[in-house]
């Protein structure tokens, strides 16, 4: 693969495993597992834990580059059994797990080898990225048992170490021990946030880096928090081939050298200005050409999200390497990254202003420069200014809207590449107008008090983006059920629906559009001689969100959005509305929640609009952001009040 990059699947992530052993144990050998941890019901630091971590080990060698992990789980409740089933992650085409031994020991002692193979299931495919995992569930686990088992990564030669260690994990750590051996070829520097109480900071004795901990806390999740990765303890190395401290200086250096590889890469005027004659016409606009050149580039096949081909069947379909953008466009294919840097080529070649940047995508991290970290520059985009303006392009990602980036790659810091090695830039935020989720219903009250009719979901912008990248892979049956859980998950009751058209699953320049049939049951409860209807008919989602009185860490959503409710509802010919509450107005600056009820001759018109227009907030505004929540529901919960026909009558 070309340049975009050869080093990102360099990004390894350290999957941090467990057991205990001295760093250079053998892989088929188990630790003794004392009385202690067999009779063990519970542990003090740890009070009600369905299950905790007593050991836990990872001993990386970049020398030979292999890692080695062993994990021991102590099963404490009957919740904890679900730890039966383990994943362990790898990136596909850079990481080899193999030698994987699992058993569980029953709380008598006796052992249940795991005689079964593993499964591969994927976790994230995108821009030449398979995020995987290898799947097995452990037999006959019971309250009681200890699971365990180890397996040894092999890391693909040649590519630059990106090592970590996450010390805080979901369960309770009674102990662990981390070692990394340390590659001749490169420096290597290293940092931590976040050490457990009584942890000493990494030591390295004779080439090997070492940690060992106790006691570690389990890492609680909240709803709407940042990448758990920047909260975790942990320790960070990096590899460098440049030693330069101050990271100004390095980051020149280093803009320098990937500018070099970019327009080796991209350098092909000829071919792309030959390519560029076929795509737009001479009287287009600069917008109209970018709109052309964009929507061709998308054309060309997405190896990256494609399955991995054996080398057996690239030699017979006769795959050709790829060196630049030329090959790509003859081809008729290449990676995502590769994808956008045509892109970039064949704008420059309309004569567009055109410009490489590596940007740092935030789902799993934030960037810091000052770590001197070039894998974190993970992704790319291009930069093109227009009318004065810069806009930021990424049709490498498939299914992304003209004009858009996918949420992971806004609102971050990139690496605007040039000659002299660059400048920081920062991508745009998106406003939550650009991503919304419309939901319209026309409905009809039944005098038994359910709803029955037609409802329509439209998903925009980074909606229906996320949309169509979760159901890339699958088929029809797995979409329809995928779309119609939507419409479920929406409703606070249970509810029939079925699909009724087919939407666009394939397109970037729409909406995608859901139409569906649906029953809702006994929505409207009654209170003596009077019937009630709530207001939010799609207010499930918020039902249950910020809760909690207490918040640990920041508020966190991943990109600004809305959601708009236009509801109609046809009552019985001979139901009358008694009632209707109020509008509600909430406007606050980052956040707004509006509703409306209207009595039409009969037919109910409610309309509802909620919208988040921020990525992040303090935790000293956990409390307003948490009141702002209870009006919502407050608001969803507030009742129509009608009388049915023979109150009606009566009144």
């Amino acid at each position: 693969m070309p340049y975009r990059r050869a080093f990102l699947i360099v990004f390894i992530f350290c999957v941090c495993a467990f057991v205990c052993a001295a760093p250079e144990v053998s892989a088929e050998e188990w630790q003794p597992i004392s009385p202690a941890e067999l009779s063990m019901t519970s542990v003090p630091e740890a009070p009600g834990a369905p299950a905790i971590y007593l050991y836990r080990q990872v001993d990386r060698d970049d020398i030979t580059n292999r890692e080695y992990n062993y994990l021991r789980i102590k099963i404490l409740t009957e919740e904890g059994r679900k730890y039966a089933n383990v994943e362990i992650p790898f990136f596909n085409g850079n990481e080899d797990v193999h030698s994987l031994k699992a058993r569980t020991v029953r709380p008598d002692g006796t052992v249940a080898n795991f005689e079964g193979k593993p499964i591969d299931k994927m976790i994230v495919k995108a821009k030449g990225i398979k995020y995987m995992a290898k799947v097995i569930v452990l037999p006959d686990v019971q309250v009681g048992s200890i699971i365990e088992f180890h397996y040894m990564t092999q890391l693909k030669e040649h590519y630059v170490f990106d090592s970590h260690w996450i010390l805080s994990e979901e369960l309770f750590t009674q102990h662990a021990k981390f070692s990394l051996k340390v590659s001749n070829y490169f420096p290597v520097r290293w940092s931590w946030q976040g050490l457990p109480t009584g942890t000493a900071t990494p030591k390295n004795e004779g080439g090997i880096v070492r940690l060992e901990t106790s006691n570690v806390p389990a890492f609680h999740t909240e709803d709407y928090m940042p990448p758990q990765n920047e909260l975790k303890s942990r320790v960070d190395f990096v590899y460098s081939e440049d030693d330069e401290r101050q990271a100004d200086k390095f980051w020149k250096k280093e803009g320098k050298k990937e500018y070099d590889q970019v327009e080796g890469f991209v350098g092909k005027r000829k071919a792309m200005e030959q390519a560029v004659a076929q795509i737009v016409s001479p009287g287009d606009t600069p917008e109209v050409k970018l709109q052309k050149i964009y929507a061709r580039v998308q054309q060309l096949r997405n190896t990256g999200v494609e399955d991995e081909m054996t080398e057996q069947e690239k030699k017979r379909s006769n795959v050709k390497t790829v060196k630049n953008v030329e090959d790509v466009w003859k081809i008729g294919s290449g990676t995502g990254s590769e994808i956008t840097w045509v892109f970039l080529a064949l704008a420059r070649a309309a004569g567009l202003d055109a410009y490489p940047v590596l940007v740092s995508r935030r789902d799993e991290y934030f960037f810091n420069p000052n770590s001197m970290d070039p894998h974190r520059l993970d992704d790319n985009v291009v930069m093109v200014k227009l009318s004065g303006k810069n806009s930021y392009y990424d049709p490498g990602t498939p299914f992304t809207p003209f004009g858009m980036l996918p949420w992971q790659e806004t609102a971050v810091a990139g690496r605007l590449l040039d000659k002299d090695g660059g400048t920081w830039i920062n991508t745009d935020v998106p406003d939550s107008t650009a991503s919304f989720i419309e939901r319209k219903a026309n409905l009809k009250l039944t005098d038994q008090g359910s709803l029955e009719g037609k409802v329509t979901f439209t998903f925009s912008g980074l909606e229906a983006l996320l949309m169509r990248l979760e159901m890339l892979k699958q088929d029809d049956t797995t979409r329809t059920k995928f779309i119609e859980d939507q419409v479920r998950e929406s409703i606070p009751v249970g509810i029939e629906v079925d699909l009724t058209n087919k939407p666009d699953w394939t397109g970037s320049t729409t909406t995608l559009v859901g139409e569906f049939d649906v029953k809702v049951p006994g929505w409207a409860s009654a209170a003596g001689r009077r019937a009630l209807v709530p207001v939010g008919l799609f207010g499930s989602p918020e039902k249950h969100v910020f809760e909690h009185t207490a918040r640990v860490y920041p508020i966190y959503f991943n990109f600004p959005s809305a959601r708009n409710d236009d509801v109609t509802i046809e009552l019985p010919l001979d139901w009358k509305v008694s009632s209707l509450p109020p509008a509600h107005v909430d406007q606050g600056k980052v956040c707004a929640y509006n509703t409306k009820v209207e009595n039409n001759q009969g037919t109910l018109h409610l309309t509802r609009i909620l919208n988040i227009d921020t990525l992040s907030l303090d935790t000293k505004y956990y409390g307003a952001l948490r009141k702002f929540f209870q009006n919502v529901r407050t608001g969803d919960e507030q009742q129509i009040v009608l009388l049915p026909g023979s109150a009606a009558a009566a009144n």
